[in-house]
């Protein structure tokens, strides 16, 4: 969802040294053919994996932010999205399913997938991914509520430590609205069925 063009940085030719040298470490020859542009290429994606921290998500909301009398729950699910763990800086990927009850205000539906996608592309943890984008809708719409639900496949736990391939991680949170159980079981019934 974020733009695909092409990375530049201050930064990139020092990324560039580190992962040469992190290379190097690793007990390789940074200098052999396959890995002589590995230090580039892992220097940009870093940056684009990165990028969530240089654009704004409330201006986002902001930039299509309509007047509308619409009051009933609007939901953008299956929203896909691949982070990067902060503790590990391993990918953990999967789908986030956003819900919100507008007070006067409507975004554009393509916005609550770009706050998504904004918050993703930060070294990240779950819940707190989780907890920014609830926020930033709350934030910034002042709806009568909003109820974000993420899931997710953590690398770090599939490729090593416990090295379980099928777990999946859900995290919630909600705002107004969604603290009574029946708002939270109509969002939860619609993101599971498909209504």
């Amino acid at each position: 969802m974020l733009e695909k063009e092409e990375i530049v940085s201050p930064n990139l030719e020092e990324l560039k040294n580190h992962y040469r040298s992190i290379i190097t470490l690793l007990g390789e020859d940074a200098e052999r053919e396959g890995l002589l542009k590995t230090p580039e290429r892992v220097a940009k994606a870093m940056l684009s994996l990165t990028k969530g921290y240089h654009i704004d998500p409330h201006e986002v909301l902001r930039s299509a932010k309509f007047k509308e009398e619409y009051s009933q729950m609007v939901i953008v699910k299956d929203i896909d999205f691949f982070s990067l763990c902060e503790h590990h800086m391993l990918p953990f990927y999967g789908k986030a399913h956003v819900a919100y009850i507008p007070n006067g205000y409507i975004t554009g539906l393509s916005k609550i997938a770009r706050v998504v996608d904004i918050f993703s592309h930060r070294l990240q943890v779950q819940e707190r991914m989780t907890l920014q984008i609830k926020e930033c809708i709350q934030e910034t719409l002042n709806p009568l509520g909003v109820m974000v639900v993420v899931e997710a496949k953590h690398m770090c736990m599939q490729m090593r430590g416990v090295e379980k391939q099928n777990s999946i991680t859900t995290t919630s949170d909600f705002t107004g609205a969604f603290n009574q159980a029946k708002t939270r079981e109509e969002f939860m019934n619609l993101i599971q069925h498909g209504s």
